[in-house]
């Protein structure tokens, strides 16, 4: 109890500034439907609990189970064992991430099936198999992160070369979304199993991070490819409107409960049956073990199906309208502040920086601290939603002016910056763009894009979360650089350098 007590106390601070602000917007700029309030409020508190249950899962269970497959895939010391064990881990993983539907269920449906939910979910999932068994090679190969990152992201600026607008635009949200509150926990585990067995414990540290930048881009490129081959462009779409005058309040968080408990169990299945594999094959742990690890499992899917519905039911149509509303404005100033101030506080709110910051603070010993991470997270994030409402503002500002520049400078950094900040910043990018990001920011994003004259719906709603999981690449390196300098400074015996 005293566990969930914590957790709890840590979520509501996380949860309460978003809710505070919409609520102020409600009684000043954009008075909203009172229906629409009591959905908020509820999905509010059904965030905060299952937020809370979801990351104690994650400690008790889904983490130990990352650990401990990683420790034996390293074990084995067979480089084919590695590969084949990353490709089915990273597959079977991010087949079954609920973001990833839900990304995938909206092209479809703005594409009018043109790209179908399912061809973008299996070629994105063999995208992150194959990354996720590379970065375990590089791992056990002991290749420095920032030459495989440079490798990769020179892939993807030669690919974006042949790549339609809108598919340069839904590849970089995939590999936002498909890095979500299931996925990252798993792979972080992954890499921190890998890397505790080796003997330098500096290598170790700086290894722990890194894998979910690399998987990321496994997305990236594999939906660039699908875009080259099929030559599916040219396309155009309309997102359905949403019904925001809805009189029912309960009704939607009951519609929405038994497809996402059905998305848990298929998200959930694949990792309890490969744990149950491992158990008997290599695991042998103790009855009491596996009891506390099922029940962690269980925590995690009452937690994720809460935070879900809460999301999805009460978050969603808020930022849709108060999008809407705020854009129609005549002084366009408004949405640009709120744009900012949403970004800086939605996400202290995403489950999956909470596992993150957390691993940060445990592997550095205390030494990087969580609430300085999370803080320059928010400012990054802050400023990649203002960029996107810039984007929806001024319709000759296409995406690709922001992420050139972006990843160059990006890639650049990691040639200077302390190697463990490296892995930190690229980890952070998948991270930041998680449920909440991709549910109630994009609707935000998406009401206002509806407001204003002359924007284009499919393509600037979709870039957005591109935006978000850049931004703290550069805003997270420039922290490391600070930490660099800082040290220097005080003469401090552990200098950033040694990571």
């Amino acid at each position: 109890m005293n566990a969930l007590g914590s957790k709890l106390k840590e979520v509501l601070y996380a949860v309460l500034p978003i809710t505070v602000i919409v609520l102020i917007l409600n009684f000043t700029l954009t008075p909203l439907d009172s229906s629409l309030i009591i959905r908020f409020i509820i999905g509010a508190v059904l965030i905060i609990i299952g937020l809370s249950i979801f990351l104690i899962g994650i400690d008790i269970g889904i983490t130990p189970i990352g650990q401990s497959m990683g420790a034996t895939i390293a074990k084995s010391n067979k480089i084919w064992i590695v590969v084949i064990a990353g490709l089915l881990l990273g597959f079977f993983i991010s087949i079954a991430e609920p973001d990833l539907h839900i990304l995938a269920g909206q092209v479809d449906s703005v594409t009018s099936g043109l790209i179908s939910k399912s061809s973008l979910v299996v070629v994105v999932s063999i995208g992150i198999g194959v990354l996720i068994a590379t970065g375990l090679v590089r791992s056990v190969y002991n290749i420095p992160l920032y030459k495989l990152l440079t490798v990769l992201y020179l892939i993807i600026f030669v690919l974006a070369l042949f790549t339609s607008p809108e598919f340069l635009a839904i590849s970089f949200d995939a590999s936002g979304a498909t890095t979500g509150a299931l996925t990252v926990p798993f792979i972080l585990a992954l890499a921190l199993g890998v890397s505790m067995l080796k003997k330098d414990s500096k290598a170790s540290e700086k290894d722990s991070f890194g894998l979910v930048a690399i998987a990321s881009t496994g997305a990236i490129i594999f939906v660039m490819i699908m875009n080259i081959i099929s030559k599916t462009d040219k396309m155009t779409g309309s997102l359905e409107q949403i019904e925001t005058t809805s009189p029912s309040i309960i009704g939607p968080f009951i519609q929405k409960l038994p497809t996402i408990s059905q998305e848990i169990i298929v998200a959930l299945l694949p990792i309890l049956l490969v744990f149950l594999v491992f158990q008997k094959i290599s695991f042998k742990m103790s009855k009491k073990a596996v009891r506390k690890i099922l029940m962690g499992l269980l925590f995690t899917f009452i937690g994720l199906v809460l935070f879900l519905v809460g999301v999805n039911a009460g978050f969603m149509d808020v930022g849709s309208a108060v999008g809407h509303s705020i854009a129609s404005l005549d002084n366009k100033a408004y949405v640009m502040i709120v744009a900012f101030v949403l970004g800086v506080v939605t996400i202290l709110a995403e489950p999956a920086v909470h596992v993150l910051t957390h691993q940060i603070e445990d592997v550095t010993s205390g030494y990087v601290k969580r609430s300085v991470v999370m803080g320059t997270l928010s400012i990054g994030v802050g400023l990649a939603v203002l960029l996107s409402i810039l984007r929806v503002l001024i319709p000759d500002l296409q995406l690709w002016h922001y992420l050139l520049p972006g990843y160059v400078i990006a890639i650049a950094m990691t040639y200077f910056v302390p190697k463990l900040f490296v892995g930190i910043a690229f980890d952070s990018g998948g991270v930041a763009s998680g449920p909440m990001t991709a549910t109630f920011i994009l609707a935000f994003v998406q009401g206002a894009a509806e407001a204003i004259e002359g924007a284009n719906v499919l393509i600037d709603g979709f870039g957005m979360i591109a935006m978000v999981a850049m931004t703290p690449l550069i805003a997270l390196q420039i922290l490391g650089l600070v930490f660099k300098l800082k040290s220097k400074k005080e003469g401090v015996e552990r200098n950033v350098e040694s990571f």
